[in-house]
């Protein structure tokens, strides 16, 4: 949930503010410059079309869905993400199968305790391996990560940016500093290329081409 919405008419400044305190961190920049991109949103959100993006999405990853809602189990069990849901929410949970470690992704809801969509809270937790702040930290990292795969899918990845409040207090160095932090440990960890990039894109965007 968004803690202070920018109005329209500011996000421009917002957005050269947030860019201006990037300045000297090339690849923080060139990440943030592909989020900013997506403003403004010029076509419809959660559409069909970008639902079915998502779901293309997991499936290259080798990543199995089923279409119906999670609200009577969970959004990921350990085998399958459940799609009836916003193609936002889609690939926020292909980014937490990229990020999980790998002998957390056959876990409920990748280890990290139920998710807001899962109602099999008591299961989840169960199975839950990483401390609250743990879970916080991996939550924001693959927040980010999924922003950027929405920017490389062309949906509206500004929206769930602003969601999920990387641009709250956007004229503070602080803000920036925390963005700056998650863009280079991605980086570090081999889930982003040096141009802000998911590191996947490039097979993904090959995939496409081969299929179109």
């Amino acid at each position: 949930m968004i803690l202070t919405p920018i109005p329209a008419e500011t996000m421009p400044e917002a957005l050269a503010t947030f860019e201006r305190l990037l300045a000297g961190k090339p690849l923080p920049l060139a990440a943030f410059r592909r989020i900013a991109a997506t403003w403004p949103v010029p076509g419809g959100v959660d559409t069909p079309e970008q639902r079915a993006e998502a779901v293309r999405l997991a499936h290259a990853h080798g990543i199995g869905t089923l279409d119906e809602p999670p609200n009577a189990s969970f959004m990921w069990d350990g085998e399958v993400i459940r799609t009836d849901v916003e193609s936002t929410v889609i690939v926020h949970e292909v980014a937490h199968w990229l990020v999980a470690a790998p002998e957390r992704r056959a876990l409920y809801d990748f280890g990290l305790g139920p998710g807001p969509e899962t109602t099999l809270r008591k299961e989840a937790r169960s199975q839950q391996k990483l401390t609250f702040e743990d879970c916080m930290h991996e939550e924001q990292q693959t927040s980010l990560l999924g922003v950027l795969w929405e920017a490389e899918l062309g949906q509206p990845a500004i929206l769930a940016f602003l969601e999920q409040n990387w641009m709250e207090h956007w004229e503070r160095e602080s803000t920036a500093a925390f963005f700056i932090r998650h863009v280079e440990e991605l980086f570090a960890r081999g889930l982003i290329d040096a141009e802000g990039r998911p590191s996947t894109a490039r097979d993904w965007a090959d995939g496409r081409k081969q299929a179109a």
